[in-house]
């Protein structure tokens, strides 16, 4: 096995209602990045309840991401990093 160091710090908020407690975790003057897959998020209402949280923070979206994505796709994520300079 290669040696390596890993850190890790997540934060993972779970249970009925954690969403509304989102601009809580993120700084007033944070950009965000929401990544995710197809469009069951919109259709069960987690989109706008996410949208909804994060109020005024200005939000970037990478969406269609497909399970377990491919290295091309990750860097067309990474493509967003503009708009975050």
């Amino acid at each position: 096995m290669l040696n390596f160091t890993i850190q890790n710090p997540t934060k993972i908020i779970f249970g009925r209602g954690q969403i509304a407690k989102l601009a809580q975790e993120i700084p007033d003057s944070a950009k965000v990045l929401m990544v995710y897959g197809g469009g069951s998020i919109k259709d069960n209402g987690v989109y706008d309840q996410v949208m909804g949280a994060l109020g005024n923070h200005e939000v970037f979206e990478f969406s269609g991401v497909e399970a377990n994505p491919k290295f091309e796709q990750l860097i067309k994520a990474f493509t967003l990093k503009k708009c975050f300079v």
